[in-house]
């Protein structure tokens, strides 16, 4: 996987679009002097996180005594599942309501907004996958990382000029793109176990 290709999957995953939404609603309760010096805490700990998973993937499993296959296997469902919202949203009450009170720390914008459970799984599977090509992929979490949080910071911005349909809109679109690549993560994972089982 090339670099642009590992950026735009790590993109669709981090979905700062459909992060938007719940992002200005956590911050309601913050000073509006400290939104923006919050939000570039939250963004700069999310990518803390993401690079420790990417560099400490490969121990990770072996602590966990999980093979590639396992992982890659799971991380296409659980995108498969993440994308099927994206695409078809159920209705939330609210963005945490009984987590958040006053200024968010880590949780939950970090994590698991940003750095959830789909983006770990796949910064650990492109770690564990072609080790060699490590430097790649933290270019491409970078840019990919780069892009969400300018997404992010600009929320309010973005919620004003699109409006809730357009939000809507391009979340599914990125969703459907997302269903695609979990499809092919998925069959490739499969594909990979059945190559290894002896005849």
């Amino acid at each position: 996987m090339e670099i642009i290709s590992a950026a735009t999957l790590l993109f669709l995953v981090l979905d700062p679009l459909g992060n938007i939404p719940i992002f200005l609603s956590v911050l309601e309760g913050v000073k509006p002097e400290r939104r923006k010096m919050v939000m570039i805490r939250e963004v700069l700990l999310a990518l803390v996180v993401l690079v420790l998973f990417l560099f400490l993937g490969k121990y990770i499993l072996q602590f966990l005594s999980l093979s590639q296959h396992a992982l890659s296997i799971s991380g296409g469902v659980i995108l498969f599942m993440i994308s099927i919202k994206m695409v078809f949203p159920v209705k939330r009450a609210g963005a945490y309501p009984d987590e958040v009170d006053g200024e968010p720390f880590l949780v939950p914008l970090a994590i698991p907004m940003i750095a959830g459970p789909s983006a770990l799984a796949v910064v650990i599977l492109l770690a564990t996958s072609q080790p060699d090509k490590l430097m790649n992929w933290l270019l491409a979490l970078l840019a990919a990382w780069f892009l969400s949080s300018a997404i992010l910071l600009s929320s309010t911005h973005l919620q004003k000029l699109l409006g809730k349909r357009g939000l809507i809109a391009m979340e599914r679109l990125m969703g459907m793109l997302l269903v695609a690549l979990a499809i092919q993560m998925l069959l490739d994972g499969i594909a990979a176990y059945l190559k290894d089982i002896p005849a």
